[in-house]
């Protein structure tokens, strides 16, 4: 029986977390007050405070079993990154003390030389800050207690996901506060960016991972047969879950507990060995730091189990692949959820608003957005079918279209769901809470009262994505909150915001199927961006009015940009460069030995039978013999073009990004089919990897 068995749910859940609870309870008053105003009103934070929180802190997590603290950073690896310290100090008698300043909460130096910098810094230029992120609490992990930071250079530069991720919170803060007050809000104080990640990932049996280089290095099967049955039943998707599944999520759901992360929903999904987590939304930049952990918790503890946790986005192909929904909104302080539709007539103006800024933002920064996505291993799920497509397209469902339609045409709207639904800032009455059916083929859909931004991987860090979502929104706030300042007639005003936004940017709305054809046919008689790899994507956010809207209010400079367009396509080359030679080693060192030994097996078994009986039909073995020579000699062509290809591949970043996409991305395909062809046909006794039958359905 664990130690976690015989407590309540009370008493687990934000045990290990250093909460708003922890310091009422802890701290002296003042302190408490004082570091309660940076965190809920952005107040900066009081130097003199520190020595008090920490020493309160550290006390704390000994009472958790710490015994050591670590600055807990994002920094541009995709990943988490952490550095223990103890917190003994010796004493002249020969014993230790505990010790934890305020100094040492503050403010941390790391190693800087060895994370990505993307050119800001050179390799022999060391010295790196991590800075107390008081916004999101500190917790207790392994006996570790993990203080949540930011990471800069020695000169100021981000190095990070989480400072630009801040800084673009305090931006939409300002510009959609500016919104509110235009509509008489005075009790509001600030606007938080809201998030909650679903989270999907594949569980496989780990001795089975094992055997599978491929899944070692690269987290996905570079090779495998599609077996008799997939997904097409539809009957793993909400199905029950196994034992063995059962009781890695609980006890999943107890280690999340602990740190406050509140897991609230999980299930199996669409594919075979499929499941999803989902939690309930919290303020963007502490969601972000509770996907990283879940990632992390996700993957220590299938091992427990005898299992291993996949979240690349694409481990299987022919089923489908792994995404995070990135479900965001924006809330004020005091509790209102800015895309509710609201009971108030005034809210409903603001709430069109608001809508229309969304609109306007996505479809303006559409490539940026596409980019901010933008993996190796996710170009593998976009638009793979189950996905959505590199197409963006926002999905509002009929009834809001029709709104903004009528609004911007000078006309009422049609009766709807028991109402008839007017525009004004005192004449519009109540939307109904649920206005449209879900389209789960959009990747960007307003799901009630929310926007549900399906295209992150499973993998991805979901910080870069809402820093671009928070920054898009801000500027056509900005805008917005100008022209309302302005005018003498409010309710006017927001008219003509709408027929201006329907007018440009009504291009971006689609209801239909966005997996079809037609769509991307009829997105491209539209103008809209179609961007479907990374070598795509990347390159274009550093585009002048990418790097103008994420300069603006210092959010990230221009040369923080281009450091992580360096980063993304340099990242995006060595994942590739990762496959080529994983797939380049598993073929001569495994899959040609098993094809010509069974090659040789057939070839003595076709002699021994004619020698016993020359009148004998071999003519099962001979074809047999026949197509395992052929894949075996196609395998050697194609290992000779992936070569070919991989050896030419050019220096420059950018130029080497798109000679993976155009020449070596094609072979490694080529190359793949003729394997899986051959693992068709191979018997399973010479066959030298564990087939997608066994990954899949052996648990």
């Amino acid at each position: 029986m664990t130690e976690t068995e015989n407590l309540s749910l009370y008493d687990i859940y934000g045990s290990m977390v250093f909460n708003d609870r922890v310091m009422s309870e802890r701290l002296p008053k003042a302190v408490y007050k004082s570091i309660q105003n940076t965190i809920h009103r952005g107040e900066t934070l009081d130097p003199g405070i520190a020595e008090t929180v920490a020493n309160t802190m550290m006390i704390w997590a000994i009472e958790k079993g710490a015994t050591h603290f670590t600055h807990w950073f994002q920094p541009l690896t995709g990943s988490s990154a952490e550095k223990h310290d103890s917190f003994i100090s010796p004493t002249s008698d020969g014993r230790v003390i505990m010790e934890f300043s305020g100094k040492e909460l503050i403010k941390g130096e790391s190693d800087a030389s060895s994370f990505p910098s993307g050119g800001l810094r050179s390799t022999f230029e060391a010295r790196g800050y991590t800075a107390w992120d008081c916004t999101s609490p500190a917790f207790v992990k392994e006996h570790t207690l993990y203080i949540p930071t930011i990471f800069l250079s020695y000169t100021g530069e981000a190095l990070d996901q989480k400072a630009p991720l801040m800084r673009s919170c305090d931006l939409i803060s300002r510009e959609a506060l500016r919104v509110l007050r235009c509509f008489g809000n005075t009790t509001a104080h600030g606007i938080v960016a809201t998030a909650g990640a679903e989270q999907e990932y594949f569980l496989i049996d780990r001795e089975l991972y094992e055997k599978r280089p491929d899944l070692i290095f690269t987290g996905s099967t570079l090779f495998g047969a599609k077996p008799p049955k997939g997904q097409e039943l539809s009957d793993h998707y909400f199905g029950n879950i196994n034992e063995r599944v059962h009781a890695f999520m609980k006890d999943v759901d107890v280690e999340l507990w602990k740190l406050g992360i509140s897991a609230k929903t999980e299930h199996n999904e669409a594919a075979p060995s499929q499941h999803e987590l989902a939690p309930i939304f919290s303020t963007v930049n502490i969601a972000t730091d509770h996907n990283q952990l879940t990632m992390e918790l996700l993957k220590k503890v299938a091992l427990r189990h005898g299992l291993v946790c996949l979240l690349h986005e694409k481990p299987f192909d022919g089923v489908n692949g792994s995404g995070k929904h990135n479900n965001w909104s924006l809330a004020t302080d005091t509790g209102v959820n800015l895309f509710e539709p609201g009971a108030t007539p005034q809210d409903n103006a603001q709430f069109i608003v608001f809508l229309c800024s969304v609109i306007s933002a996505v479809d303006k920064y559409a490539d940026l957005l596409r980019a901010s996505v933008a993996t190796a291993s996710n170009d593998k799920r976009l638009g793979g079918g189950e996905a959505p497509p590199a197409i963006i397209s926002i999905f509002l469902g009929d009834q809001l279209t029709d709104i903004l339609e009528a609004i911007a045409n000078g006309k009422r709207a049609a009766k709807r769901l028991g109402g008839v639904i007017e525009i004004g800032v005192s004449t519009l009455p109540p939307l109904p809470l649920d206005t449209s059916d879900r389209n789960r083929t959009s990747p960007f859909a307003f799901t009630g009262n929310k926007f549900e931004f399906r295209m992150p991987g499973s993998s991805d860090c979901i910080s870069f994505c809402n820093t671009v979502l928070n920054c898009a929104v801000a500027e056509t706030l900005r805008k917005y909150a100008d022209r309302l300042e302005r005018a003498e007639d409010v309710n006017l005003e927001v008219k003509a915001i709408v027929r201006d936004c329907m007018r440009k940017h009504k291009k971006v709305l689609y209801s239909g199927n966005s997996y079809s054809e037609e769509w991307r046919i009829e997105a491209e008689r539209r103008g809209l961006w179609n961007l479907p790899t990374a070598a795509d994507a990347l390159p274009r956010i550093g585009d002048d009015k990418n790097v103008a809207l994420l300069s603006r209010g210092g959010v990230l400079s221009k040369v923080e940009v281009a450091s992580r367009v360096e980063i993304l396509l340099q990242n995006y080359n060595k994942a590739k460069n990762i496959e080529v030679r994983v797939m380049t080693d598993m073929v001569k060192r495994q899959i040609m030995p098993a094809c010509l030994k069974y090659a040789k097996f057939l070839s003595d078994t076709i002699l021994s039978m004619r020698s016993c009986s020359p009148s004998l039909d071999v003519r099962c073995e001979s074809e047999l013999l026949a197509d395992v020579k052929r894949f075996t000699s196609e395998m050697t062509d194609c290992m000779y073009f992936l070569e070919k290809a991989y050896l030419a591949l050019p220096q420059e970043t950018l130029a080497r990004a798109e000679a993976y996409r155009d020449q070596v991305i094609p072979a490694m395909e080529q190359l793949r089919a003729v394997v899986d062809s051959a693992e068709s046909v191979v018997a399973r006794d010479y066959w030298p990897l564990p087939t997608y039958e066994q990954l899949l359905f052996d648990r």
